[in-house]
């Protein structure tokens, strides 16, 4: 495990040291189009840099990944491939299982988005088959600030260093340096002490809680939002329904004739905190036809229904209160 500033450094660490040392001019990393952005700027400005080209899988007809698009782009180019486990916008759970196998079977590398993943559900690197997984430390209960890169053990020690300095070097001369193996040798300067510490708490809290536990009670409050949420007339709830595949306890959405700002805005002031914008998933947006944002309301191990309840009310006051401005 590397410590790093949080899953965006994590992604970039991959691109910039093994990246720059496995891929070349027509190599191929696959994505998908629901990716966060901190896992698809990183291999855009290699691929600038050094021609490789990326390939994106589409989303299917219940706005999920589309799996057979997605193994229609795997060829003996095929490096890489990095998608998210849960997307933050659609709640939907990738396959990776099926994804990491058709990745092994063109001898490509897998990279796993796990934000979404780790602080909501168990996670074992080991039965998931992948070579990097990487997640950030405020999305568990723990600080800002802090995040890591699990990788698999033989291929971080074939990955040349990316930032030099203390705390990474053997032995340093005029002529030239020597690094320490993995993790260190991606660990320069002085660690984010605190943070890690921070983080540690966390993970012990959330292990005393019980993953298992924590997945049951999401799940569950999940389809409780996402029922009560497309009750309300208007709304567009984007990803799938409960009743098609199993999804995260949020909900992006958009109510018709009202800018997602303006429902933050105002359920704001009723002490109910969404997010409205893009959700750093641009592409995402787009490929849904989407253009001026959406709306998200993300729930967590504190959450209750009377949370959703509340939410739900404040919603549908402000709804109605736009309503009237337009009468």
């Amino acid at each position: 495990v590397v410590f790093t500033s949080g899953a965006t450094e994590a992604i970039n660490l991959v691109a910039q040291t093994w990246g720059r040392a496995n891929l070349g001019e027509g190599d191929e990393v696959v994505l998908s189009v629901a990716e966060h952005h901190s896992n698809i700027v990183p291999w855009q400005l290699l691929a600038a840099e050094r021609g490789v080209v990326l390939r994106y899988a589409r989303l299917n007809a219940t706005e999920q990944l589309d799996l057979p698009h997605l193994l229609t782009l795997l060829g003996p180019r095929t490096k890489l491939v990095a998608v998210q486990h849960v997307s933050n916008v659609l709640g939907a759970v990738a396959p990776v299982g099926e994804i990491v196998a058709a990745a092994q079977g063109v001898g490509a590398r897998v990279l796993l988005d796990a934000c979404q993943s780790v602080p909501h559900m168990p996670v074992d690197v080991g039965r998931l088959g992948v070579d990097f997984l990487v997640a950030s430390g405020h999305k568990m209960c723990g600080p800002t600030g802090v995040g890591f890169l699990w990788g698999r053990g033989e291929v971080l020690e074939g990955m040349p260093p990316w930032q030099g300095g203390g705390e990474m070097i053997d032995q340093v001369s005029v002529d030239g340096s020597t690094f320490l193996p993995p993790p260190a040798r991606f660990e320069a300067g002085t660690p984010a002490i605190t943070q890690a510490i921070g983080l540690g708490a966390a993970c012990d809290y959330l292990r005393t809680l019980g993953m298992e536990a924590v997945e049951e009670y999401e799940h569950e409050l999940g389809a409780y939002l996402y029922d009560r949420l497309s009750a309300v007339p208007g709304v567009r709830i984007y990803g799938p329904p409960p009743s098609v595949a199993p999804r995260a306890a949020l909900a992006a959405f958009n109510a018709e004739g009202v800018h997602p700002s303006d429902l933050a805005a105002f359920v704001d002031q009723d002490g109910v905190a969404i997010r409205a914008g893009h959700h750093c998933t641009q592409p995402l947006h787009q490929e849904l036809g989407i253009s001026g944002g959406s709306a998200r309301a993300s729930l967590y191990v504190y959450s209750t229904k009377e949370d959703v309840d509340a939410f739900i009310t404040s919603l549908e006051a402000t709804l109605k209160m736009f309503e009237g401005l337009g009468e």
